[in-house]
């Protein structure tokens, strides 16, 4: 039976909706059974899916499998895991392709399904392709089946292959009682030094904070933690393990910039020369050390499946953004936090100095958080347009590669729509305190203009 899928779970790489609100069982059925038609009109068969700690996503996967099989596709059900361990499991796995059942760093209400197709991110217009033959196609079906495969040692043993022969550090791991946290136990088990893990077990309730290590308040325990044990470093993770979020050892946050400008030194050390990409909110002095360095840097739109595909175009060896998502070519261009953890104390190793004095040595510019403003959904895109407008007419400097990113003599700022949640999101860096403030207050108001305020 033909299903429509409402309108604002379509993002531009996922679908993501609230469960019992926009999203539910029926949904995640149709997205099987309409995914699976396309599996099949491109000659493929299997599937693999996985799920994060969601109360929802037992249900949802079930349901999304339920459709799979009605396609017509054959089923490796690989369980609880992070994002990474599915993208892993797709590629060295005899399938076609595969869904995570996950909402990601979204509030515990939320879930949604990442996709890939034969090893490349299933995404913008075809999330849309999906929807319209969901709801107005023709749809296969068949007797599909399902089976279950541990795949949990297998990726583990990735992580520890890219770990040989570490130094020991004294580290800090908060899992945010996401669904990292089975792999980060085993992997801090093997790994040398000495690991101090908070938050491991799966919980979708997230009792302990948010999982998102974009989000200051949400690195607190770790900060603690780092700062009580003396330890060299710590890391966080977000709900499905592919967002990373860097405390240095005086309890500092270390940026998603300034973490891809640390990495991108060890790597154009191995692969001198080589593209470096990174989104548009990250700070423009990690575009000119990644020139310094003797790479090429190059600014994408933000967004996992956007960033995977400029990565393949321009053969990147590495990639990041500022929401803490890194890209590793080695692994097929996918983004993987404990991964990303791994390549940190390697990077950190290389070195000789310790993770505060890198951070230290690194170019100094004074900027915000990510600001982010809710708005309708059916606001998001039309007030960037809007602020685009009127731009264009003053004759300010901007580059349109995602929203409006405006360069001024004191800096810049950037406005852009979320393509994960009804909000707008902002970011302005500056030279010093009072030309941030300014670049502040032309964000302010461009956005009262458009009826959109802080409150």
């Amino acid at each position: 039976m033909n299903h429509r899928l409402c309108p604002t779970i379509l993002r531009e790489y996922d679908i993501r909706g609230t469960f019992g609100r926009n999203l539910g069982a029926a949904d995640a059925a149709a997205v099987g059974r309409a995914f699976g038609t396309i599996v099949h009109g491109a000659g493929g068969s299997h599937i693999v899916v996985g799920r994060d700690g969601r109360l929802s996503s037992p249900t949802l996967e079930e349901a999304l499998i339920e459709g799979l099989m009605q396609a017509g596709i054959h089923v490796v059900r690989i369980g609880i895991g992070p994002s990474p361990m599915l993208y892993h499991a797709e590629r060295h796995g005899s399938v076609d392709g595969g869904i995570q059942v996950t909402g990601s760093h979204n509030p515990a209400d939320d879930n949604g399904f990442k996709m890939v197709l034969r090893n490349r991110p299933f995404f913008g217009r075809q999330i849309e392709a999906l929807a319209v033959l969901s709801e107005e196609g023709e749809l296969a079906s068949g007797a599909g089946t399902v089976r279950k495969a541990d795949v949990l040692d297998e990726y583990v043993g990735l992580l520890l292959a890219s770990a040989r022969d570490l130094p020991a550090f004294r580290i800090g791991w908060d899992a945010g009682n996401g669904a990292a946290g089975p792999a980060i136990e085993q992997l801090t088990a093997q790994l040398p030094g000495e690991h101090h893990l908070l938050f491991t077990t799966v919980d979708g309730h997230f009792p302990n904070h948010h999982p998102d290590p974009t989000e200051d308040a949400n690195l607190a325990a770790l900060r603690s933690l780092v700062e009580a044990e003396q330890l060299d470093f710590g890391v966080a993770f977000d709900g499905d393990g592919d967002r990373i979020g860097v405390v240095d050892g005086q309890g500092r946050t270390i940026a998603g910039d300034q973490l891809l400008s640390i990495l991108a030194e060890s790597t154009l050390r191995t692969i001198p020369g080589a593209a470096i990409v990174a989104d548009v909110k990250a700070s423009a002095t990690l575009f000119d050390r990644i020139a310094q360095l003797g790479g090429r840097p190059v600014m994408w739109k933000s967004g996992h499946s956007n960033i995977k595909t400029m990565m393949h175009e321009v053969g990147a060896p590495l990639a990041g953004e500022m929401s803490g998502h890194i890209f590793f070519g080695e692994l097929g261009g996918h983004d993987d936090a404990l991964y990303a953890a791994v390549a940190l104390i390697r990077a950190v190793a290389e070195s000789g100095c310790a993770l505060s004095d890198m951070r230290d040595a690194l170019p100094q510019s004074v900027a915000t958080p990510e600001m982010r403003f809710a708005v309708d959904e059916d606001r998001r895109e039309t007030v960037v347009e809007e602020v685009l407008a009127r731009l264009a007419a003053s004759g300010a400097q901007v580059d349109r590669t995602d929203g409006a990113r405006v360069t001024t003599s004191d800096g810049w700022w950037l406005l852009r729509a979320s393509n994960t949640q009804a909000m707008l999101t902002a970011r302005a860096e500056a030279r010093d305190e009072e030309a941030l403030a300014r670049l502040v207050a032309a964000i302010d108001e461009q956005l009262a203009q458009s009826g959109v305020s802080r409150a």
